[in-house]
C-alpha cells in the first residue's frame, strides 16, 4: 500500500479528530449567551438564560467576536482551559453577528489584522485589495460564517473571511490612527456648516423665568473648556446656621424639546465624544455656544436653590427647582480656585469675591464630610493620564496626569447634589426617570481579588463586602508604584456603572435614588431628564417607563462603545508619544511595575504613562516555570512576580498590534 504524504496524513488526523469531536458534541450541554473575548485570545460567554460565565480557551472562540451570539458546547476542558474558571466550551455556532463590519491593518498574505483588541483572530481577504496597500487601514465587510463551525474548520484554518469595503489611509499616522478608531467605534461625524448654520436660528420656548441674575455666581471648569453647561452660586443667609447653594445647569430642554429634529440627532450619538485633539459634539457648536452659560450676561438655566446646614454639611431641603435667569459673575477654572484654597491671593479679585469662593469651598467640604459620615462613598483616588494634544500644530507635545484637586470636588459636591434631589423628585411625583445605577460587586469577585492581594502582596484586604472595610483598605494603600496595579485589579471587581428606568443603588456612591441631569450638552441621558421635567411642568406626554427602559439600554451601550473608543485612541496616541521620544533620544531607560504574566510574557504598568508596555518571554533569556502571579527561572535565580518593578529598554513599537515592546534593561 503506497504511503500517504506527510500533508494528507495530517488532513487525515484532523479530519478524525473533528469527527471524533462532533460525535462528543452530540451529547453535549449546548448553551446559548452572548460573546466577550479578552485581548488574550480567550473569551466569556454570558448565558441568556443565567448561570456563570463560559471560559472560552483562544483556540475554540473558532472566529467568534465580542458580541457576537453564539451557542457553546460544554467541554470536559480538552482544549487547554485554565483552572479555576468554572464552566469550559467552546463556540459550536453563531446565531447572530454583532457586526458586519471590522477595521483594521493590511498586513501580509491578504490579511487585515484587527485595530479593536478584543477582536484577536486576523481576517482573511476574498477578492480586491481596492487599491490598498500593506499598512493602510481598511474596513472589511464580513462573510457569513455559516452555522456550524466544524464544516467552516474544514473547509479552512478557521479565520473569519471578508472584503474590503473602504480604504480608510495609512496606519502609523496621528491622522489616520484617530480616522480608524472613529470608524471602527462607529462614532458620529461632527456636524457639517449647513447644521451649524440651521442651529443656530434656534431659539429657546418662551416661558416665565425666575430672575436669579442678583446671586452670586461661577462656572469653574478646566482651562480648555468651551461649552459651560452647570455654573454654582452661593447665597448667605444672616443670623442664620444655614446657606443657600444654587445649582445652574443649561436649560437644554427649552431648545430641544422632545421628538424635534435635533433631539433625534441627539439621540442617536447619546454623547459628546472626546478623543486626543478631537471632539465630536453631541450637539452642533453653534447651539451649544448659545446654550452655554457664559460669563456677563443673563442667561436661560434650570436651578435647584438648597438649604445647607452650614454646621453639619446636610441638605435641609430643596428650596426651589425652577426654570430661571442667572448672570454668571465670573468664569473660574479649577487652577484658579486651587491657587486660593492652597493660600495664595489673586490680586485681581476683591476680599468680598474671594470670600464668597472661600464660603463655597468650606460648604462643600462639609457636605462632603457629611456624605462620607453617611452614605460611606467609595474612596478611589486613581490617576488618569491624558495625552496633550496641540491643535495648532497637530501634534501630540506630552503627557499629564490628572489626579481630583479639592477645586473639583467643590463642583463634584454640588453636582452630587443636584442629580440626587432630581431623582428623589421624579419618584416623589411619579414622573418616569432615566436613573444612574451601580450593582454591587459579585462576592465571588471580591474574594477573588483578595485571594490576589494574599498571594501576590502578602496582606488581607479584609471584608470587602462593606464600603467601610473597603475604604480603610483602600486608604491604608501605600502610595508606591504597586498602588495602580492593586487599584486595577480592584475595579476590574466591581460591576460598570449604567444607566436603568428604574430606581436601583448606585454602590460606589452610596446613594439610594441618584439621576443625571448636570450635563445635558454632553449627554442624553441628563437631556432626557430636563425634556420629561419640561413635559411635567409646561404640558405634553411624558415618555413611558417602558419607553424609557429602552432609551436606558441604548444609552448605556453607546456610553460603552464611547468609553473603548476614547481609551483606544488615548493608548493609541501614547505610542505615537512613545515614538516621538525614541526620534528624540529623549528617553533610554523607563520604569515599569508588573501589572500580570501572561503565557507569552509579562504586562508591565509603564510609571507616569498609563500605558501597558509588553515583555515578550524570549527576551527574559532564560526557562522559567509560571504561575498566574509570577515566573520563577528553572535554577531558581531568577523570579518575576506582580507589583515588582522592572528597568526597561524600548524595543519598537508595534502599530499594527498595537503595543509597545520592552526588554529587561542590562546594566553595561
Amino acid at each position: 500500500m503506497a504511503k500517504l504524504s506527510k500533508k494528507k496524513r495530517n488532513k487525515k488526523r484532523k479530519d478524525a479528530a473533528l469527527a471524533r469531536e462532533e460525535k462528543i458534541n452530540k451529547n453535549q450541554e449546548l448553551v446559548i449567551g452572548i460573546l466577550s473575548v479578552a485581548t488574550g485570545g480567550f473569551g466569556f460567554v454570558v448565558p441568556e438564560n443565567g448561570g456563570d460565565d463560559i471560559f472560552i480557551p483562544p483556540k475554540r472562540i473558532g472566529g467568534a467576536m465580542t458580541g457576537d451570539k453564539v451557542e457553546v458546547a460544554l467541554t470536559s476542558d480538552p482544549f487547554g482551559g485554565e483552572k479555576g474558571r468554572g464552566p469550559v466550551g467552546k463556540i459550536a455556532k453563531i446565531l447572530h453577528r454583532d457586526r458586519n463590519k471590522v477595521v483594521g491593518e493590511l498586513i501580509s498574505g491578504h490579511k487585515v489584522s484587527p485595530l479593536n483588541r478584543n477582536l484577536v483572530e486576523d481576517i482573511a481577504i476574498n477578492g480586491s485589495l481596492c487599491g490598498a496597500k500593506r499598512g493602510d487601514w481598511v474596513e472589511v465587510a464580513l462573510n457569513e460564517h455559516g452555522d456550524d463551525l466544524e464544516v467552516a474548520r474544514r473547509k479552512r484554518d478557521s479565520l473569519q473571511e471578508g472584503s474590503i469595503a473602504s480604504v480608510i489611509g495609512p496606519s502609523g499616522t496621528i491622522k489616520g490612527d484617530l480616522q480608524a478608531i472613529i470608524k471602527e467605534y462607529d462614532l458620529p461625524l461632527p456636524y457639517t456648516e449647513v447644521q451649524d448654520k440651521e442651529a443656530d436660528k434656534l431659539e429657546p420656548e418662551n416661558v416665565r423665568r425666575v430672575d436669579l441674575t442678583n446671586l452670586f455666581t461661577l462656572t469653574i471648569d478646566p482651562l480648555d473648556a468651551k461649552d459651560f453647561d452647570d455654573a454654582i452660586s452661593i447665597k448667605q443667609r444672616k443670623c442664620s446656621d444655614e446657606v443657600e447653594i444654587g445649582i445652574h445647569i443649561a436649560d437644554v430642554a427649552a431648545w430641544i424639546p422632545q421628538g424635534s429634529k435635533w433631539d433625534k440627532l441627539a439621540k442617536d450619538r447619546a454623547f459628546t465624544s472626546y478623543l486626543p485633539g478631537m471632539t465630536l459634539p453631541m450637539l452642533p457648536k453653534a447651539l451649544t455656544r448659545k446654550i452655554s452659560l457664559t460669563a456677563d450676561e443673563p442667561v436661560p438655566a434650570h436651578s435647584l436653590i438648597l438649604i445647607v446646614d452650614k454646621i453639619t454639611g446636610a441638605i435641609k431641603k430643596v428650596k426651589q427647582r425652577c426654570h430661571s435667569k442667572i448672570m454668571v459673575n465670573k468664569r473660574l477654572t479649577y487652577s484658579e480656585v486651587q491657587y486660593a484654597i492652597d493660600g495664595n491671593i489673586n490680586n485681581e479679585w476683591t476680599k468680598k469675591f474671594r470670600d464668597n469662593v472661600m464660603a463655597l469651598v468650606d460648604i462643600t467640604r462639609l457636605m462632603r464630610a457629611y456624605r462620607k459620615k453617611k452614605e460611606h462613598f467609595l474612596e478611589l483616588e486613581t490617576a488618569e493620564i491624558r495625552v496633550l494634544f496641540d491643535d495648532d500644530l497637530d501634534e501630540i507635545i506630552g503627557v499629564r496626569s490628572k489626579v481630583q484637586r479639592e477645586s473639583e470636588k467643590v463642583v463634584e459636591e454640588c453636582m452630587l447634589a443636584a442629580n440626587s434631589e432630581v431623582a428623589k423628585e421624579l419618584i416623589e411625583q411619579s414622573v418616569p426617570g432615566l436613573y444612574r445605577i451601580h450593582e454591587e460587586p459579585a462576592p465571588e469577585k471580591l474574594e477573588e481579588f483578595a485571594a490576589f492581594m494574599v498571594s501576590t502582596f502578602g496582606k488581607s484586604p479584609g471584608d470587602l463586602t462593606s464600603r467601610v472595610a473597603c475604604n480603610n483598605f483602600l486608604t491604608h494603600l501605600e502610595d508606591d508604584d504597586s498602588k495602580q496595579v492593586i487599584l486595577s485589579k480592584f475595579l476590574q471587581s466591581l460591576p460598570r456603572a449604567t444607566y436603568l428606568e428604574k430606581v436601583e443603588m448606585h454602590y460606589g456612591l452610596g446613594k439610594g435614588r441618584y439621576s443625571h441631569f448636570t450635563s445635558p450638552i454632553r449627554r442624553y441621558s441628563d437631556l432626557l431628564v430636563h425634556q420629561q421635567l419640561w413635559v411635567k411642568e409646561f404640558g405634553g406626554k411624558v415618555r413611558s417607563t417602558p419607553t424609557l427602559a429602552k432609551f436606558a439600554s441604548d444609552i448605556a451601550n453607546k456610553e460603552k462603545n464611547n468609553d473603548e473608543a476614547y481609551f483606544a485612541a488615548n493608548d493609541r496616541m501614547k505610542l505615537h508619544y512613545l515614538q516621538k521620544l525614541i526620534d528624540t533620544k529623549e528617553i533610554d531607560v523607563m520604569e515599569g511595575t508588573i501589572a500580570k504574566i501572561i503565557s507569552r510574557g509579562i504586562l508591565v504598568n509603564l510609571s507616569g504613562l498609563g500605558l501597558y508596555g509588553f515583555v515578550p518571554m524570549e527576551t527574559l533569556n532564560d526557562d522559567f516555570n509560571r504561575t498566574e502571579l509570577k515566573l520563577v527561572s528553572l535554577n531558581g535565580k531568577k523570579e518575576y512576580k506582580i507589583g515588582d518593578k522592572m528597568s526597561l529598554m524600548l524595543d519598537k513599537i508595534d502599530f499594527v498590534k498595537g503595543s509597545a515592546i520592552f526588554s529587561p534593561y542590562k546594566e553595561s
